[in-house]
């Protein structure tokens, strides 16, 4: 009592402390205030100060304050301060009507007593327990706003951030595994299908740099249900997706298109990821052709690629090599992905594709609509890149730490600085923090709905699926997540991976098992290595 100046007759009751209450009344050291609204449980220290806020209060019985006390002479608009401020410390985040209401004051009383406090910085306010939704904010205004004391709040949000660490109980690296499979729909059933999905694996991979030849090969149709090429153009071609080069060259030569480090970016995004990737850039000795085809970007802007051939008076072979240097180079891309897919495919082939194909993919490079040099993006200010880098890993992988980042681009913000940001998340609630996944040394941060779809996935046993990844894609973990060596990230590298763990790989054109499997399950895993497919049912398990 002495701390929260008046403790209410209700909450003394429910607190069950009454029989301590009646020994203090006894001993003379307490008694109940009647006031026009409520009852009050008051100590003697406190009466001065709770006689001037209630001056019309009946004191049952009659007790009078010690004799220093009764000295001091409260005004009644300071005593309502005090009396708010030793609520304060006891009570946790309140609005400022449950306070109002509590005390049996008014409103703007209290309100005044608040803004006094805040501007001691004793107080803060905000939103602390249940979020109130955008309209009831709105209609509300400051009524859904909560109050609470500094230091009290600090304890509060230190043992909920304790807590909720103490609830994760670390997956192993083979249950991590299953976990990305499903994260990133690999494994995923159905699998969705159709230009939207493809547009939210495109936000999920952005800024990841697979070789060229990989994309429309493996990493994309290992996530949506038969893959159509067209469902790409049409993003690009709507604008809401784009393809180049993010990571400077390292020679003076371009390499091969096939495989050229190629992203798929959202183009709201890009911005951020060429203000990311620029770095000096070695100057790339180009060719005959393809300097003609730069000059001539440099002149008339995004071009077609009759008017490039017809502009450099360059055969269309030529123009073609041309085009292919500086995308490796990293210096043009087209509207659409019709024009990278052409490059990765000699010309006698495109005829053969299209005539083998039920639904036909554009492989011209007079098909990819107009092609142009790399615009620079806006350069965005630190704090606003780094939280939207920290969010973009967060949604690519679910769960964050420094381990898992391994095979993602040099040019991404160093660890310390993306910490300060997950720690800034975890504080405002956002991510959880904690150990997710054993044996991975360092912090750990996750999204909320990583760490339900984790917990999901640990409580469900093991049924032998055998997952078969290019080396190429962004789950290519083996080495860095799973034991291992690593297995180099090319287009024709695989890895096999059964209820998460590597059992096998395929590398340099030679296949080799991690785990020894009767012969066989070792054929079926082959082929499911090789063809570039799932197996999955209890049946498989050994």
């Amino acid at each position: 009592m002495h701390a929260m100046g008046v403790i209410t007759e209700e909450e003394g009751a429910s607190g069950g402390w009454t029989r301590y209450f009646n020994e203090l009344i006894d001993a003379r050291r307490a008694t109940r205030l009647h006031t026009a609204s409520r009852v009050f449980w008051v100590c003697a220290e406190c009466l001065p100060l709770v006689l001037a806020v209630y001056p019309e209060g009946r004191r049952d019985p009659h007790v009078e304050p010690p004799a220093e006390k009764a000295e001091k002479i409260w005004q009644r608009e300071a005593a309502i301060t005090d009396l708010v401020r030793g609520r304060l410390q006891s009570v946790g985040p309140i609005t400022a009507r449950d306070m109002a209401a509590t005390l049996g004051l008014s409103l703007s009383e209290i309100n005044i007593a608040l803004i006094e406090l805040e501007s001691e910085g004793f107080v803060l306010r905000g939103r602390f327990t249940e979020e109130a939704s955008a309209a009831e904010a709105a209609e509300q205004g400051d009524a859904t706003l909560e109050w609470c004391e500094r230091r009290l709040l600090a304890r509060i949000h230190r043992y909920t951030i304790k807590t909720l660490r103490a609830e994760i109980e670390p997956v192993s690296s083979a249950d991590f595994m299953r976990f990305l499979f499903e994260w990133q729909g690999v494994t995923r059933q159905p699998k969705p299908e159709g230009v939207e999905s493809l547009a939210a694996v495109i936000t999920q991979l952005e800024g990841y740099e697979v070789p060229a030849a990989a994309w429309e090969g493996d990493v994309l149709p290992a996530r949506l249900n038969e893959y159509d090429p067209h469902w790409l153009d049409s993003l690009c071609l709507a604008g809401r997706a784009l393809w180049a080069r993010l990571t400077p060259a390292k020679s003076v030569t371009a390499a091969p298109v096939r495989t050229t480090p190629i992203a798929l970016v959202t183009r709201k995004n890009w911005s951020l990821w060429h203000a990311l990737a620029a770095a000096p850039r070695e100057e790339v000795q180009l060719s005959h052709g393809a300097r003609a085809l730069f000059d001539y970007f440099t002149t008339h802007g995004a071009s077609f690629f009759d008017d490039l051939v017809s502009g450099t008076k360059l055969l269309r072979a030529q123009a073609e090599t041309a085009l292919g240097e500086l995308v490796s180079a990293g210096l043009v891309n087209a509207d659409s992905y019709s024009g990278l897919r052409a490059l990765l495919i000699p010309s006698d082939k495109r005829r053969q594709l299209v005539a083998r194909r039920r639904r036909v993919a554009l492989f011209g490079l007079e098909d990819a609509g107009r092609w142009s040099l790399i615009r620079k993006g806006a350069a965005k200010n630190d704090a606003e890149a780094l939280e939207q880098v920290a969010q973009i890993l967060l949604r690519r992988y679910g769960v964050v730490f420094r381990k898992v980042l391994e095979r993602e681009a040099d040019w991404l913000p160093p660890w310390h600085a993306l910490l300060r940001v997950f720690r800034r998340l975890e504080a405002q609630g956002k991510i959880r923090g904690g150990r997710f996944v054993a044996g991975m040394s360092g912090e750990q941060y996750a999204l909320p709905d990583a760490v339900a779809s984790m917990r999901a996935i640990r409580r469900q046993e093991g049924r032998g699926d055998l997952v078969s990844l290019s080396a190429a894609d962004p789950l290519n973990l083996t080495g860095i997540v799973t034991p291992g060596a690593r297995v180099p990230a090319l287009t024709n590298n695989r890895v096999l991976y059964r209820d998460g763990v590597p059992v096998a790989v395929h590398s340099a054109g030679q296949s080799e098992f991690i785990v020894a499997l009767p012969p066989e399950k070792e054929w079926e895993a082959r082929q499911a290595l090789v063809r570039k497919r799932m197996v999955a049912g209890p049946a498989r398990a050994s």
